[in-house]
């Protein structure tokens, strides 16, 4: 298929609210449930004016043929065939009928699960984990840290993440190419919630766990020494996930600690989190620090 500039266009401007509904999202006042994590609140906002949808929980972004690309692990002239033919939309508005596209929301995580017995890891990955962040390896190894290449040659850093009890129940593919989009990429039904939880079975009686908020902050929290766990969102807590916490809490006595981004959203995660664990610690960043993994950095280059 060969599409000129105007008709590429054509597809850019397809209204983007839409094309999520025929993708099979509910979209309701310009938000929806993000399909690219585990979400229990809409946390994927479109721009009407700017035509685009972003989350600004797992950071998944773009337009009309990126969000059709994304969701139905399309490349870029498949996602433009499905528009222009696969969906009956005018630039003026939608086809009023509906599809009949499904989307897989079940996690087959037995499709995934010999990926992570013998990890291996690619040059760009070892890079990334080594040489950027300055990694413990013995943290790559029991986070069970992989890498794979799609078929555009694309490297991708595999994250998996796993339940208490050691059940594989989602997976976060990272971009491995500086500025590559899209920057995260996950299989249908992750659960990509709270990471590293097997950690929790490791706590004793007193000791400190350190909530941080996303899993590479995690990886330099563990590298640093301490137990780590990571909850990018308040709004992934599940009522299990919080009873769980609070139980830790109750029994052993768990001290919860954390360094909050120097931003807006890190000090309302911070108080969001404190709402359902009242004795957690904050710690302050330094000013020239924005996240943990940066402070890490700043410590391991002193």
């Amino acid at each position: 298929m060969t599409m000129d500039k105007f008709e590429l266009q054509k597809l850019r401007d397809l209204p983007i609210e839409g094309v999520a509904e025929r993708l099979g999202l509910q979209v309701s006042h310009h938000k929806c449930l993000c399909p690219f994590h585990a979400d229990n609140h809409p946390s994927l906002s479109f721009c009407v004016r700017r035509n685009t949808y972003r989350c600004f929980v797992c950071g998944a972004s773009g337009g009309t043929i990126d969000l059709v690309m994304n969701y139905q692990n399309m490349d870029f002239k498949e996602a433009c065939n499905w528009l222009e033919h696969g969906s009956r939309f005018t630039v003026h508005g939608s086809d009023s009928q509906t599809s009949d596209i499904s989307h897989q929301t079940y996690f087959n995580a037995e499709k995934y699960e010999r990926f992570f017995e013998r990890p291996w890891l690619s040059e760009e990955a070892r890079k990334f984990l080594f040489e950027e962040r300055r990694l413990d390896p013995r943290v790559v190894r029991w986070c069970r840290l992989t890498s794979w290449r799609d078929k555009q040659g694309v490297p991708w850093l595999q994250i998996p993440y796993y339940s208490k009890e050691g059940k594989l129940v989602g997976i976060q593919n990272r971009n491995l190419i500086p500025g590559g989009y899209p920057r995260f990429r996950f299989p249908s039904g992750s659960k990509c919630g709270i990471y590293n939880l097997p950690v929790l079975n490791l706590l004793q009686e007193g000791e400190e766990l350190y909530i941080t908020e996303g899993a590479s902050d995690c990886w330099a929290m563990l590298s640093s020494g301490h137990k780590a766990i990571a909850i990018p969102s308040a709004t992934l807590l599940t009522r299990q996930n919080v009873e769980l916490l609070s139980t830790l809490n109750s029994k052993l006595s768990t001290e919860y600690h954390m360094f909050p981004d120097r931003d807006a959203p890190g000090e309302r995660l911070f108080l969001q989190l404190q709402k359902v664990l009242p004795s957690l610690v904050h710690h302050q960043l330094p000013q020239d620090c924005k996240d943990f993994s940066d402070y890490y950095l700043s410590r391991k280059s002193g």
